[in-house]
């Protein structure tokens, strides 16, 4: 089931609407889950089981947003900081991610500023749309 970005963003922006309460103008490509959407972390159960439902596809939830498991170990992060292991784990697990300046300075406590309307949009046209 091919869709463009513009259908999958028009989507994933009913579905944050319906799962964080916030309004439709609200839902822009680049507002940050957290930060400017002001979701929870048990907000992002709730957002993966209403995209499965949309995409009529499964999303294992440490595939979409798998900052979890790597703030659990040593080997990914040390000194608040993701190391050059945990980064590379990082864009392994999400290739659909864009780092940008995160890379540079990539403090845990900035891993949710990565976690944009169109980290999902990217996500779900690479499982929609894969070759």
């Amino acid at each position: 089931m091919a869709m463009s970005r513009d259908q999958i963003f028009g989507e994933v922006q009913v579905v944050l609407v319906d799962a964080l309460g916030v309004d439709d103008d609200e839902v822009m490509a680049e507002a940050t889950l957290m930060g400017d959407l002001g979701a929870e972390s048990i907000d992002f159960l709730d957002i993966v089981f209403r995209l499965e439902k949309a995409f009529e596809m499964k999303i294992p939830r440490e595939e979409l947003f798998p900052a979890e498991s790597l703030m659990n170990s040593s080997e990914f992060v040390s000194s608040g900081k993701l190391t050059a292991t945990g980064l590379a784990e990082l864009k392994s697990k999400m290739p659909y991610i864009e780092l940008g300046a995160f890379e540079q300075d990539p403090d845990i406590n900035k891993l949710g500023d990565l976690f944009t309307v169109n980290t999902i949009v990217s996500y779900i046209d690479s499982k929609l749309n894969a070759a």
